[in-house]
Formats: C-alpha cells, structure tokens, sequence
C-alpha cells in the first residue's frame, strides 16, 4: 500500500537548516571581497569594507581605500552585520524550539527574521546606490570600465531571500501545531488499494 503525505514532524527539524544555509551565506557575503568588480580582470574591485584599483603604468601596486569613510559605507555595514546578528539569534532560538513541545516562539523568530530581511534588505539597497554615486565622481576612475556586482554581493541576496522564506515558514508554524506535534492523525493525498 502506498501513501503519500507531507511529514509535518519534520518541518521542525528543516527549519534551522535553512537558517544555518543563510548563516553560510550570510558569513560568505560579510567577508567576500569581491561586492563589485570590472569586467577587466584585476582593474578595481570594492567590497563591504573596501575599495580597491591597480595602479597603472609602472606602478601596478593595489590602493585599497575602507568605505567606512563615507556614512553611507558605515550604514550599509552596521545593517548587514546587525542583520545578521538578528539571524544568528533566529538561528539560536530555533534550536530551543526543537526542544520545547509547544510553537509560541516560531512567532517570535518569524519576527525577527523579517527584521534582519528589513535591515539587510536597506543595506543592499544602499551599497549599489551610493557606490554607483562614488564611481561616478571618481575622476580616477577607469572610463572605459564596466562595473558588474559580483558573487559575494548575490550571496547578500541569498542571504535575504532564504531569511524571508524561513521568516513565512516560521509564522505560518503554528497554524500547523497537532500536526508537527504528532497529535493528530496524519492525511495522505492519496491512498492506493
């Protein structure tokens, strides 16, 4: 006999996975060093913290200026790591949730999840903005470049989709509460003879 249903017990257990996913992300994105590059290999490239362009000429050494000079690159800065503080928190919180036989506090989590998707969210927003604004005032600037953003600037992005995902998960959990607790019956969607 085949029957096909959905495991509600174990959307406890995949919850803090895709937290930990988004933890990954989350530390790829803070510490990559590529945010934005130029489609010419190894001319200028910026990153959370940093903006960096090759000398030209004979002098090829690299000047890196920080971008928490500018109150922009200070603000983009604090909201990342304070959204990602917020998700380490989540993170902590949903193991406690593993253990705990009631769902009050997948609410909670839920809540700060779309905080730090708020936060992170503004932060992402800000960077290409204000850094496209810096480029473009730039008389050093290479003019002939193209500037694309890059992997760790995407892992930012994946960071905040996962965030918001799990952040609807975890409020629509207790919807579902007899179910993931086992105190139910399960239902199939389908039952062979």
């Amino acid at each position: 006999m085949l029957m096909c249903g959905v495991a509600y017990p174990r959307c406890k257990w995949i919850l803090p996975l895709l937290l930990l996913c988004a933890i990954i992300f989350g530390i790829i994105a803070l510490a990559g060093t590529r945010w934005l590059e130029t489609t010419d290999v190894n001319v200028e490239d910026a990153s959370l913290w940093r903006k960096c362009r090759q000398g030209t000429g004979a002098n090829t050494d690299w000047t890196c200026i920080s971008i928490l000079g500018w109150p922009w690159g200070r603000a983009t800065a604090a909201l990342m790591i304070l959204g990602f503080i917020f998700l380490v928190i989540c993170f902590l919180l949903s193991l406690v949730a593993l253990c705990v036989p009631q769902l009050w506090l997948s609410r909670i989590i839920g809540a700060l999840l779309f905080l730090a998707v708020m936060l992170q969210f503004t932060a992402l927003i800000i960077y290409p903005i204000k850094m496209t604004q810096e480029l473009l005032s730039d008389e050093s600037a290479s003019s002939t470049a193209y500037y694309v953003y890059s992997w760790s600037y995407g892992f930012g992005w994946g960071t905040v989709i996962v965030m918001f995902g799990a952040a609807i998960a975890f409020c629509c959990i207790p919807m579902y509460e007899d179910e993931i607790l086992g105190n139910t019956k399960p239902t199939y969607f389908y039952t062979s003879p």
